[in-house]
């Protein structure tokens, strides 16, 4: 006679089976009810992308058309930390340019305007920065303040000091990117190209990828182990001024760094747009 703990197993297990039985028929219903929705999804999908070929989604109020969404972010810089801020507002964040180049043309007290074309594809907000810097006459009557000891001539801060520039900030966005000297070249690239060209114009912050009013002419060929500086454009006229700036000797600077100009270096006026500015004539070419 079975005793009264056998017949309790005995109760126990044909509950447990049971139950796995009902849960097992539930799985069963519940996958085929996930297939028929699947396939109702499937179709549609693909009637819906059908009607969207067709254009029947089409609105001219989309909401999510690209003139309407923010493509620059600028980052507030603190005054109260950096008196060398200057505060001309901000620029907008929408319908930004992103595609073709963008003329700047810079005056200085050294020869005929170096002409600038800002690449709107490649880096729209730096091209974005200083047009808008550009619009408030933020350049204008400003020294560049430095040549660097790796080749480039330092424009863009009022203050003169390294520290200066608008009290907002944009990221870096277009640096390229050193080669690794253990890795083979990719085909048809060029592996003694340098990262930084003669004639380039990149935007230079302080620390690096917080970028605002400053901006380096690269006088000759730079590729550094650790690239940080933003290509804006590249200089397409008045390279001769350009050489010629490279030319200027340097004395130490307050922190005894020999990068300080000894001839001024004024920018007169900096703009973005329109025709460039043409040197003034020469007296043998004058009437």
């Amino acid at each position: 006679m079975a005793s009264s703990r056998d017949r309790q197993r005995k109760l126990a297990r044909a509950k447990l089976d049971r139950q796995m039985a009902r849960r097992a028929v539930k799985e069963n219903r519940r996958r085929r009810m996930l297939a028929a929705v699947g396939s109702v999804a499937a179709v549609l999908i693909i009637v819906a992308g059908v009607a969207w070929i067709g254009g029947a989604f089409d609105s001219d109020d989309d909401q999510t058309d690209a003139a309407d969404q923010d493509i620059c972010l600028w980052t507030p810089q603190n005054v109260s930390t950096n008196s060398n801020l200057k505060d001309v507002g901000t620029p907008p964040t929408k319908d930004i340019p992103t595609l073709g180049t963008q003329t700047m043309t810079i005056s200085t007290s050294q020869g005929e305007p170096i002409v600038v074309g800002l690449d709107s594809e490649l880096s729209p907000c730096g091209t974005a920065d200083i047009t808008y810097l550009a619009s408030k006459k933020f350049y204008d009557n400003t020294d560049c303040h430095e040549i660097t000891t790796y080749g480039a001539v330092r424009c863009g801060d009022p203050s003169g000091t390294g520290l200066g520039g608008p009290t907002y900030s944009v990221y870096n966005e277009n640096v390229p990117t050193a080669s690794d000297p253990s890795a083979s070249p990719a085909p048809g690239s060029d592996a003694s190209a340098p990262l930084y060209p003669k004639g380039t114009v990149a935007l230079i912050g302080n620390p690096p990828g917080t970028n605002g009013s400053q901006f380096l002419i690269f006088t000759k060929d730079y590729s550094p182990a650790n690239p940080e500086f933003s290509i804006v454009g590249k200089v397409t006229g008045g390279q001769a001024t350009v050489d010629k700036l490279a030319k200027i000797p340097t004395s130490a600077n307050s922190t005894g760094e020999k990068v300080k100009p000894t001839q001024k270096i004024t920018i007169k006026t900096l703009t973005v747009g329109g025709a460039p500015a043409s040197a003034a004539p020469s007296a043998s070419t004058q009437s």
